[in-house]
C-alpha cells in the first residue's frame, strides 16, 4: 500500500475509534442516554438574530455554514425555574457543548475524508500505470517517444489534484491531534462529574432531564413555518446511477425512519433500492431491492409515512406502494393531469407529474390543457389520494427547471442547467405569488430532481448522476401564546 493510502487509513481508523468511544461512553457518563443533544453532522456558529430574551419569550438563532455548507436553525428554550441556579446543571450544559463541538468537528473530517478516500482509490490505477511507464523508461530510455512523453504528461496532469487531497489529509491529521487532546481533557472532567453525580439522586436528575426535553419540544412547537431566504452550497453525498433519477428519505413528520431510497432513470423503471441508513447509501452497501408491479414515469416520486408515491408510466395515475408489505395499497387518477411529456419541466424526462411533501402533507404539482400549461398545485389526502384543494399558479410549467414545496409554498427554479436560481414562489395560504432571486450552485449542471424534506430541512437533488444535498435558510415566525 502506498504512503498516502497508509495515512488515509490512519485517519479513518483513528476517527472510527474516537467516534465509537464518544457515542457509547459519553451519554452514559453524563446520564443523558435518551437525550438528543444536537442534529448530526452540523457545525454550528451563531451569527445573528436574537429575539425576545429568556425572561420574555424564545431565543432563536440563525447559523452560518459549516465547511461542507450545512446551515442550521437552533432554538433554545429557557428553563426559568428548574435547574436554573444548579451549578451541576450548568456544568453538564457546558460539557455537552464541548462534546457537541468535538463530535461535529469529527463528523466534518469523517465526511471529507471518506469522500476524498474514494477519489484516491479511483486514482490508484492511473498512478500505478504512470509508475510502470516510468520504470520502463528508466530501464530502457530508448523506448521513450514524443508521443509517449505527451501521454505521460497528460496522465500526470490528471494526478495533480491528488496533491491538494494529500495536503488536506495533513491538515486533518493535525485536527485529529487537537481533538485527541480535547477528548483527554473531557475524559478527566467526565470522571470527576461522574463521581460527583454519584452522590445525588439519579432519579431526580433524570426527571429534570425529561422536563427539560418537554420544554424544548414545547419551544419547537412555537416555531411557525418559514419562508425560504437562502440555499447553501451543495453537499455531494454520492455519485451513482445515470444522468437522471431520484433519491429520498421519508418526509413524514415525526418519523424515526432512517432508510434511504434510490430510483435510477425516468422511463419505465421498476427497481427501487432501499438502504438502511444514509451512511449505507453513501457507501453503496446494506440495501434491499423492491421491484414495483407498475413502472414509473419521471423523477417526481416521494416517500411519505412508509409508502412510495409515484406516477404510473404512460398515465396520470398515482400509485401508493407500501415498502413493508411490498404491495400496492392504492391507485388513483389525477384527473385532467397531462402525462407522457405533455407538460414536463424544461429538462423533459416525462416529468409531467411531480409528487412532493412538506410540513403540511402530500402535494402534486402538474398541469393540464384547460389551464393552458400553467403549474397546478394540489394538496392530496395521503390515505385516499383525493384532491383536497387546488391552486393555479399562473407559471408555465415548461419554463420551470424544477419545483419543491416548503411550508405550503411552491418554489420554482428558472432552469435545470448551470446558473439556475429559485425564481418564483406561490403561497397557497394566501393564493398569491412573487418573483424571487435566490441563487444556488448547480455544481454538475443538470438537475433532474429537486425535493424538500421537512424532517431534515434540506433539498435532495439528483444532478447529472450525483446525489446532492442543499441546506436551506428559512425566515421563521414565532407564534406567541396570546
Amino acid at each position: 500500500m502506498s504512503v498516502p493510502m497508509l495515512k488515509i487509513g490512519a485517519v479513518l481508523s483513528t476517527m472510527a475509534m474516537v467516534t465509537n468511544w464518544m457515542s457509547q461512553t459519553l451519554p452514559s457518563l453524563v446520564g443523558l442516554n435518551g437525550t438528543i443533544i444536537s442534529p448530526e453532522g452540523t457545525h454550528e456558529r451563531i451569527v445573528s438574530g436574537l429575539y425576545p430574551g429568556s425572561e420574555e419569550g424564545w431565543q432563536v438563532y440563525s447559523t452560518a455554514s459549516d465547511p461542507d455548507g450545512r446551515c442550521v436553525c437552533t432554538v433554545v428554550a429557557p428553563a426559568r425555574n428548574l435547574c436554573k441556579r444548579d451549578p451541576r446543571s450548568r456544568q453538564l450544559r457546558l460539557l455537552t457543548e464541548q462534546v457537541q463541538n468535538v463530535s461535529q468537528s469529527m463528523e466534518v473530517v469523517d465526511l471529507r475524508t471518506s469522500r476524498d478516500l474514494q477519489y484516491v482509490r479511483d486514482s490508484e490505477p492511473l498512478l500505478r500505470g504512470v509508475d510502470g511507464r516510468l520504470h520502463t523508461y528508466v530501464a530502457n530510455p530508448r523506448t521513450l517517444t514524443a508521443k509517449g512523453l505527451q501521454e505521460l504528461k497528460g496522465q500526470m496532469s490528471q494526478l495533480r489534484p491528488l496533491l491538494s487531497v494529500v495536503e488536506q489529509y495533513r491538515l486533518d491529521l493535525q485536527t485529529l491531534a487537537t481533538l485527541r487532546l480535547e477528548l483527554l481533557n473531557l475524559s478527566i472532567i467526565l470522571t470527576a462529574i461522574q463521581e460527583e453525580i454519584g452522590a445525588y439522586d439519579y432519579e431526580e436528575l433524570q426527571q429534570r432531564v425529561l422536563l427539560l426535553e418537554t420544554r424544548l419540544h414545547s419551544c419547537m412547537n412555537k416555531l411557525g413555518c418559514g419562508r425560504l431566504t437562502a440555499v447553501s452550497s451543495p453537499i455531494t453525498v454520492r455519485a451513482s446511477g445515470s444522468r437522471f433519477g431520484s433519491w429520498m428519505t421519508d418526509a413524514m413528520i415525526p418519523s424515526s425512519d432512517s432508510r434511504v431510497w434510490s430510483m435510477d432513470g425516468y422511463y419505465k423503471g421498476r427497481r427501487v433500492l432501499e438502504y438502511r441508513t444514509m451512511g449505507d447509501f453513501t457507501k453503496g452497501q446494506n440495501f434491499v431491492q423492491h421491484l414495483l408491479p407498475h413502472p414509473w414515469a419521471g423523477t417526481g416520486h416521494v416517500v411519505y409515512n412508509g409508502s412510495l408515491y409515484y406516477n404510473k408510466h404512460q398515465s396520470n395515475i398515482l400509485v401508493q406502494y407500501h415498502f413493508r408489505s411490498r404491495s400496492v395499497l392504492l391507485q388513483r387518477s389525477l384527473s385532467g393531469a397531462g402525462y407522457n411529456n405533455t407538460f414536463p419541466y424544461s429538462w423533459g424526462g416525462s416529468s409531467d407529474i411531480d409528487l412532493m411533501a412538506d410540513e403540511m402533507g402530500l402535494w402534486a404539482v402538474y398541469t393540464s390543457i384547460p389551464n393552458a400549461g400553467n403549474i397546478m398545485v394540489s394538496r392530496l389526502d395521503s390515505r385516499s389520494l383525493e384532491i383536497l384543494q387546488s391552486w393555479d399558479t399562473g407559471f408555465p410549467k415548461r419554463s420551470a427547471g424544477e419545483a419543491f414545496m416548503i411550508c405550503g409554498t411552491l418554489y420554482v427554479t428558472n432552469s435545470h442547467l448551470a446558473g439556475a436560481k429559485v425564481h418564483f414562489a406561490y403561497h397557497t395560504n394566501s393564493s398569491t405569488y412573487e418573483y424571487t432571486d435566490i441563487p444556488f450552485h448547480n455544481q454538475y449542471s443538470h438537475i433532474s430532481m429537486m425535493d424538500y424534506n421537512p424532517r431534515e430541512r434540506a433539498l435532495y437533488t439528483w444532478n447529472n448522476g450525483h446525489q446532492v444535498l442543499y441546506n436551506v435558510t428559512l425566515f421563521h415566525v414565532i407564534r406567541s401564546d396570546g
